[in-house]
């Protein structure tokens, strides 16, 4: 089902012509919170990641160093339910792990990224 041009303005049009359905619009949705979540994470990067980034003047400087000094996680962490550090670990190396993914297929089958994501999706995007 299309967007209505009155309802969603000019977000729901594609260059100018066609209107984009409901699908079209989540995704354009997600991506843009994707973008949003993983540039917040760059600037601002959880105390438990990489402790490379520590500022020494950092109040808690004592805290999150100890918890970068427990030893690591190793290739494959404990899985534990919930907002957890070992949850947010596995869903970044499963991350690069799908991005990689993607490069090698992409190197394959020498086409461009986006129509092998698009293939992958389903034919969503385009």
């Amino acid at each position: 089902m299309a967007l209505d041009l009155k309802q969603w303005g000019t977000l729901a049009t594609i260059s100018g012509k066609d209107t984009i359905t409901q699908e079209r619009a989540l995704i354009l949705i997600a991506n843009a919170h994707f973008f949003g979540v993983s540039l917040m994470a760059t600037i601002c990067p959880p105390p438990f990641g990489d402790g490379l980034l520590i500022d020494p003047s950092h109040p808690r400087y004592e805290e999150m160093k100890a918890v970068n000094d427990k030893g690591g996680y190793g290739y494959l962490p404990a899985l534990k339910l919930g907002l957890t550090e070992e949850a947010e670990i596995l869903n970044g190396r499963l991350a690069m792990l799908g991005l990689m993914a993607l490069l090698v297929t992409t190197a394959i089958e020498q086409k461009p990224l986006l129509d092998i994501v698009n293939e992958w999706v389903g034919g969503a995007y385009y």
